[in-house]
Order: structure tokens, then C-alpha cells, then sequence
């Protein structure tokens, strides 16, 4: 079952806050003047604080409103950590690692259904980007921007075409002895250098394929390109599906009874080192 907490938070900050704002409008003063008719009634005046204590409910309502709004404010407009389930943005990201997503970077948007309020930046092409997966909006994906609005693109045996343009690869290492299909290879994306993985020989989503990229659209594709659920499968991804911009890995766990570890902190979008051991460096032409 999958759970929005977008939503429940919203939900829940509005409730808090209609309850507080409630009960400094109109119901402390109605307790009070009770309370006070009560105590004068009875000639006790000593119990008038006692009778106009806030109910529980009020008093939920009163200390967990500010809490609950500062947080949701900071995840739907300023940053919000998400942990990474797949090996997808292999060897970008691994299965494990907690990254924190700027919610600016691509303007301020409505938390419940990603329209944009105010436009202070877009994607650019090679950002690591988090969206809600356009089957099921309640599950957050992250792919990396490949295709623009207006771009064309081509696929062919393997290489990448952006409006005629071959994007660029340099092989960096493979490992004949665990795995002599794996390839790592520094891709330059019109610009952006990142690594990729690949799979010698096969193609998951066909051998030649031609796309362009619709206004307000963009192609998103994993790093591990063979292993990767993207746009070859589901299309172009709408600008109101847009979540934020990948920044940082703050921290990883690999899976099991593990203490987290700081060994992967780094700035996304930068130079990518390739941990790996024992392998064979590809010759440089």
C-alpha cells in the first residue's frame, strides 16, 4: 500500500492549525467565560485557572502545529531526504545511500500535485533528478535528465544522439574475471561528464528507437543503462511530476544489521570516482 505523506502531512498541519486558530478565536473565550460563570457561581474563585485549562484535543492541536508546519514548509520548498532502493543510477548512486533533494532549484512548487507557484530555475541537461513516476505518482523515482523540451533523440546499438549530435564515450574499466559483460564508461553529455554502466550486447529497450522531446517534457534516463526502468519504457515525463534536484549524498547503509557510514558523502553533478577494485584500466586511444 503505498502512503503519500505529502498529503497526510498537509492534512495534518491544517487540521492542527484550524484547531489552534479555532480555539483562540472563538473557543478560549467561550471556556473561559464558562469557566467563570462556573466558578462565580459556586463562589469559588480559586478554581477558575483549574475549569479553563485547554482540552487535550486543543492542547494537540497547540504543539504540534508549529512543529508540523515548519516541517512541512522545509521538505515541500526548501530540501527533503529521500534513500535510494535500486541500483538504477548504478554507479551514481547506490542501493543504500540517503541523498538530499533540493525542493528550489526548480521553482516553488504545490506540494500536493507539483504545479508551479514560482519559477526560480529549470532542469538542465545531466542533472540528477527526483519525480513522481508517471504510473504510479505516489512512488518517487530518480533518473538523470538527458532530453530538453524540443530536443531529438536517437538511440542506435547502444549509442545516444541529441539533435544529431553522438554523445561521447570514453570506456574506463571492465572486469573480465567477475563479470566480462559489465562496462563503465565516462559519457559526455553535451557538456556534462558522468559515468554509466552497461551490459555488453544488450538492449533493453530495442536496438534503434528515434523521440523527440515534447514542451514541458523531459527524457530521463538511469545510469545503469541496461538496468533502468526510464523513459524508453514510460515516455517523457511531465513538468508536474518534477519532485526536485539531486544535491548530495549525506550518508549510506548497506542493507542488514549495518552501521550507516559517511565513506560516500559528496556533491552530486560532480566528478564521479568509480570504487572498484581489481580491475583492468581499458587502454586509452
Amino acid at each position: 500500500m503505498d502512503v503519500d505523506f505529502t498529503l497526510f502531512l498537509v492534512v495534518a498541519t491544517v487540521l492542527s492549525g484550524m484547531l489552534w486558530g479555532l480555539d483562540i478565536l472563538l473557543l478560549r473565550g467561550i471556556r473561559r467565560q464558562a469557566a467563570a460563570e462556573i466558578a462565580q457561581a459556586l463562589g469559588d474563585q480559586g478554581g477558575l485557572e483549574a475549569l479553563s485549562v485547554e482540552p487535550a484535543l486543543v492542547e494537540y492541536g497547540h504543539s504540534f502545529f508549529p512543529v508540523l508546519a515548519v516541517v512541512l514548509v522545509f521538505r515541500s520548498f526548501i530540501a527533503e531526504p529521500f534513500t535510494i532502493p535500486s541500483g538504477s543510477m548504478l554507479p551514481t548512486l547506490q542501493i543504500g545511500d540517503y541523498i538530499l533533494v533540493s525542493k528550489f532549484s526548480y521553482g516553488l512548487r504545490n506540494p500536493l500535485n507539483g504545479s508551479l507557484w514560482l519559477p526560480l530555475g529549470h532542469p538542465h541537461r545531466g542533472d540528477v533528478m527526483v519525480f513522481r513516476y508517471p504510473e504510479n505518482p505516489h512512488i518517487d523515482f530518480i533518473k538523470r535528465v538527458v532530453g530538453l523540451p524540443g530536443d531529438d533523440i536517437v538511440y542506435n546499438e547502444g549509442d545516444l544522439f541529441i539533435n544529431g549530435q553522438r554523445l561521447e564515450r570514453r570506456l574506463l574499466l571492465q572486469n573480465p574475471q567477475i563479470d566480462p559483460w559489465e562496462q563503465y564508461y565516462d559519457e559526455n553529455l553535451t557538456g556534462v561528464h558522468h559515468i554509466i554502466r552497461v551490459e555488453v550486447g544488450r538492449f533493453i529497450a530495442g536496438h534503434h528507437w528515434e523521440a523527440k522531446v515534447p514542451a514541458g517534457h523531459y527524457f530521463m534516463m538511469g545510469d545503469n543503462r541496461d538496468n533502468s526502468r526510464d523513459s524508453r519504457f514510460w515516455g517523457f515525463l511531465d513538468d508536474h511530476f518534477i519532485v526536485g534536484k539531486a544535491v548530495l549524498i549525506w550518508m549510506h547503509k548497506d542493507e542488514g544489521l549495518h552501521l550507516p557510514t559517511w565513506s560516500r558523502d559528496a556533491m552530486l553533478n560532480h566528478q564521479q570516482h568509480l570504487d572498484k577494485k581489481d580491475v583492468y584500466i581499458a587502454p586509452q586511444d
